[in-house]
């Protein structure tokens, strides 16, 4: 852990999520603002060219470009499969100038306010996803844990350490002055963190930690063409990381039939009606919440 010599700060790796993407330019014109004396601290602009034209991506999502098999892979060559090559080299492959922590900025259509998304199961994550939490009754911890690195499509595959902060409600193309301002105090945090880590002053947090473990997604009601034909319900709309029982709404049908949730348990679901998931089939993702230690 002494040997992190180098964070790196990526935002726009979706090119309409312009709270990262602001943040990593606004770093890259006042540079005082992420440098602390232990670490070197560099910005990425993950997807320049969609960030300029205001859409998620060109041809496909560069978050999930970076599995493993598809890096090494020399016939992947579509823009964003190019680019994910690209930053693998800019941030992994040069023992000199890899990244030993990444920070991944992203923002949500879904009411997610402050989360962390961890996909590892490293425990320094968890020691300083329980310090953000801590320090600010606002972070929400999302785990969705891959059972392998090789199996992690996202940006922070690249590295152990790190992860991802997911802010929200925000449309996409905009920016909104109070998720922007506390997107950037998680940042000062983390940098905080890690540069009191490093001069062996590890900050103090409570033993406990509530998380919110992925367990499955959901798909928006359709018809055997894939057409949809119901919404979610008012009822459960902007009510992310609030319990939803059995026999709770879910979805509404344009003729006005309430759709219940049918499970046997108490889940907790997050991304509701996040705009970017609806070409991906997926109306939310069902949590389970539990108190760990960490």
């Amino acid at each position: 852990m002494n040997q992190m010599n180098r964070v790196a700060i990526v935002g726009g790796t979706h090119g309409n999520e312009f709270t990262g993407a602001y943040l990593i330019k606004k770093f890259a014109q006042f540079p005082d603002l992420i440098t602390r004396p232990s670490f070197e601290t560099v910005t990425l602009l993950a997807n320049p060219n969609a960030f300029a034209v205001g859409r998620r991506y060109l041809e496909k999502d560069l978050n999930r470009c970076f599995l493993k098999q598809d890096l090494q892979d020399p016939t992947l060559n579509s823009y964003e499969e190019l680019q994910a090559k690209l930053i693998q080299n800019t941030l992994a492959s040069n023992r000199d100038k890899q990244a030993d922590f990444i920070l991944d900025l992203h923002s949500s259509t879904a009411n997610m306010g402050l989360t962390i998304i961890i996909d590892n199961g490293h425990p320094f994550n968890l020691k300083l996803a329980a310090y953000l939490s801590h320090i600010s009754p606002l972070v929400r911890i999302y785990r969705c844990s891959f059972k392998s690195i090789e199996e992690n499509p996202f940006v922070n595959s690249l590295c152990e350490l790190g992860f991802a902060i997911e802010v929200g409600p925000i449309a996409q193309g905009v920016l909104k002055a109070t998720l922007f301002q506390q997107t950037e105090e998680l940042v000062h945090a983390v940098l905080d963190y890690l540069e009191q880590f490093k001069q062996g002053e590890i900050p103090s947090t409570n033993e406990t930690l509530i998380v919110y473990d992925h367990l499955s997604t959901v798909d928006y009601p359709k018809k055997p063409d894939g057409t949809i034909f119901g919404m979610i319900h008012p009822e459960l709309q902007d009510k992310d990381y609030q319990a939803l029982n059995p026999g709770d709404p879910v979805f509404i049908s344009f003729d006005g039939k309430t759709i219940v949730y049918d499970g046997t348990s108490t889940v907790w679901p997050i991304f509701i009606n996040e705009a970017a998931y609806y070409e991906k089939g997926i109306a939310m993702c069902l949590t389970q919440r539990q108190q760990i230690n960490t």
